[in-house]
């Protein structure tokens, strides 16, 4: 088959391993390759390109289930695209609720450390405060 790539080729074209195509495979985020008659895997360029596409939206932090959301839009570009955009706030939703936490957990670390004081571990109230204290950072989901 012309353009074809073996697996090894497909992971190293699209910045992925092996592993995590078969995986992806797996969950049906990627249509599963053509075999030869030896049973080994071929791919094409709509397969580097969809890869390609789920990686950069992993690095982007979403989840698997938007991303064949997203994937399953894709395949259908007739679509408004109200339903991708909904997807995408979510997700900005989703990390401006984890820069808050992030933020007062950075707060809460250096309030920590400015009571230690470089006294001895006796003295040091991280400890005492990771111990006796309550989680003063509430997680919103």
């Amino acid at each position: 088959m012309a353009g074809s790539f073996a697996i090894g080729a497909l992971a190293k074209a699209a910045g992925v391993k092996v592993p995590t195509i078969r995986y992806y495979e797996s969950i049906g985020l990627l249509p599963a390759a053509e075999r030869t008659d030896s049973n080994r895997r071929l791919y094409d360029e709509t397969a580097i390109l969809r890869l390609r596409f789920i990686r950069h939206a992993r690095e982007l932090g979403f989840e698997i289930e938007d991303i064949q959301q997203l994937l399953t839009l894709a395949d259908d570009p007739k679509r408004p695209c109200r339903e991708v955009d909904a997807i995408a706030q979510r997700h900005l939703a989703d990390i401006n609720s984890r820069i808050e936490r992030l933020t007062a957990l950075k707060a809460e670390i250096a309030r920590m450390i400015r009571q230690c004081a470089k006294g001895t571990v006796a003295q040091c109230r991280i400890n005492d405060v990771l111990a006796h204290h309550e989680h003063c950072l509430h997680h919103k989901h």
